[in-house]
């Protein structure tokens, strides 16, 4: 059987291909309590657990397993595993910090089963998983103490160490992808990128990499100030199967920077916007019908290769999406560019 790149590949020049959406709003849906977190196996921790969704795919696996199947059934091609927050630090937050393999492991095998479950049943449209390396809880470019800036609560090599358990955790459940994704911090993302690599080399596996950053607001740049163009710039040797943007924005305000990527990747483009702005509630508003019609405009301007949706989104969403970008032509990577490309927060080609 050809490995999941080929398959990819092959895939991703015929059609657009569709990424799931957020995991977290469906979750919210099933108002779920602290003894729903916890479980049998962790009903006397010392520490509160609501709110660690990521600890759900061992304590409550049929709301997860539930969620892709919803997912899959709306058209998605790619599911992501329950892992944004699959990471040593981040677990700390919780005192699971030892439990991060696990929990990360058993979100990978979950989102496996559900999908190849739905390829049994569809083999012309085969399903993947991507497993996800969120950002962690803690950013290595950016002081946490407004009163010292060079103050630092993470470093390189922490994160390289934190993301290679995490790799390792998603490559032992068969992931088709490794997807690093909302990224507001490029250093963190370089250190996952060089943390992936490292795995890949010393393990003997090979997979495709997807890579999502994020940026923060109107000012067209993530947190740690790049433009679209400088962190493309910046992780671009990483050579990923794709590289786009997600969260943070609605497709309305994101457009312009999705145009941005689509004008520069050499490589496929990923995107999954937000549905819309969170409202005075924190919940979303933008229909699935009205997020549609901005991403089917996406497609028409030839800026989409992997399209799929963030926060507020759901499978109405999705279900949506994919049918205002089906039979429109998926975009041709940009033809390799060897100017070369520096970046600081502004891109530098020379």
């Amino acid at each position: 059987m050809p490995d999941s790149r080929t398959r990819l590949t092959e895939l991703a020049d015929r059609r657009i291909l569709i990424l799931d959406g957020a995991m977290g709003t469906m979750i919210q849906r099933h108002q779920l309590d602290e003894a729903d977190y916890r479980g049998e196996r962790f009903k006397d921790w010392p520490s509160d657990l609501k709110g660690n969704n990521d600890l759900l795919s061992l304590t409550k696996p049929e709301v997860i397993r539930a969620i892709h199947d919803q997912y899959l059934e709306a058209g998605a091609d790619i599911l992501e595993t329950n892992t944004f927050n699959g990471n040593r630090l981040s677990q700390a937050d919780y005192g699971l910090q030892d439990y991060t393999a696990e929990i990360v492991t058993a979100a990978a095998r979950l989102a496996r089963e559900v999908a190849d479950a739905w390829t049994a049943k569809t083999p012309d449209k085969p399903r993947f998983v991507a497993g996800v390396l969120g950002p962690t809880s803690k950013t290595a470019s950016i002081s946490p103490d407004v009163n010292d800036p060079g103050a630092r609560n993470t470093n390189f090599d922490e994160l390289v160490a934190v993301y290679a358990e995490a790799t390792r955790a998603l490559i032992a459940a068969d992931v088709d992808i490794i997807l690093i994704e909302t990224i507001f911090d490029t250093l963190n993302a370089k250190a996952a990128a060089f943390a992936v690599e490292q795995v890949f080399e010393e393990d003997g596996v090979i997979l495709p990499v997807m890579i999502s950053g994020t940026i923060t607001d109107a000012s067209g740049r993530t947190l740690s100030g790049q433009t679209v163009e400088a962190f493309y710039n910046s992780l671009r040797h990483v050579k990923p199967f794709a590289i786009g943007l997600n969260c943070a924005l609605g497709p309305d305000l994101l457009r312009p920077h999705v145009e941005d990527m689509a004008r520069v990747a050499e490589s496929y483009t990923t995107f999954h916007p937000n549905a819309g702005l969170p409202n005075e509630m924190g919940g979303y508003d933008m229909t699935p019908d009205q997020m549609a019609e901005q991403i089917e405009e996406w497609a028409q301007s030839g800026f989409l290769n992997i399209i799929g949706g963030c926060c507020g989104s759901t499978p109405d969403h999705i279900r949506a999406i994919a049918h205002a970008v089906d039979g429109k032509r998926p975009r041709s990577p940009v033809k390799e560019d060897h100017r070369m490309r520096l970046s600081g927060l502004e891109a530098f080609n020379a």
